[in-house]
């Protein structure tokens, strides 16, 4: 069976126009076609389109607004990480402030399966990564995303 993906699906799992629209013009065959190209139009992320995207992400340990499918996703990725340690709580918010102090975004990981303490040592190591360095995971962890959200919206239509 051929799909076509629908735009504003697409926006649920990488809030990229560029991407979206590029992925929208096409058919695919095949889940493993279909995350192929999405690597590929995804690869490279301008740094503009790395702040697009992230306008869409909560910070991690936060709950996601609205009631799209981007705050579904977000909410569903985010459930392994929840934990009742307060103190981990807090020292992972104390994380997230001193890195958007340090590169002006919010955290971005792709939190799916990831326990909250595995979450916290990331976070922690990729503090010391030099700024152009970060950008390139940020922009790695929106396509390891993009790629979860497509199979969940996409994988039982081939």
């Amino acid at each position: 069976m051929t799909v076509t993906p629908n735009r504003e699906e697409l926006l649920a799992c990488l809030r990229v126009a560029r991407w979206a629209d590029a992925m929208a013009e096409q058919d695919f065959d095949s889940m493993l076609e279909m995350e192929r190209t999405a690597v590929s139009i995804a690869t490279p992320l301008s740094e503009a389109e790395i702040e697009e995207a992230l306008a869409a992400h909560p910070r991690i340990g936060e709950k996601a607004t609205g009631s799209g499918a981007e705050a579904a996703f977000s909410a569903s990725e985010q459930a392994a990480s929840a934990d009742e340690d307060e103190v981990l709580a807090a020292h992972l918010a104390d994380l997230n402030a001193l890195y958007e102090r340090r590169f002006g975004r919010v955290f971005l990981i792709r939190a799916a399966g990831r326990s909250r303490a595995e979450i916290v040592a990331e976070l922690e190591r990729r503090l010391g990564n030099p700024a152009k360095a970060e950008l390139a995971e940020v922009a790695d962890q929106l396509r390891g995303i993009a790629l979860l959200r497509l199979r969940a919206t996409y994988e039982e239509k081939f």
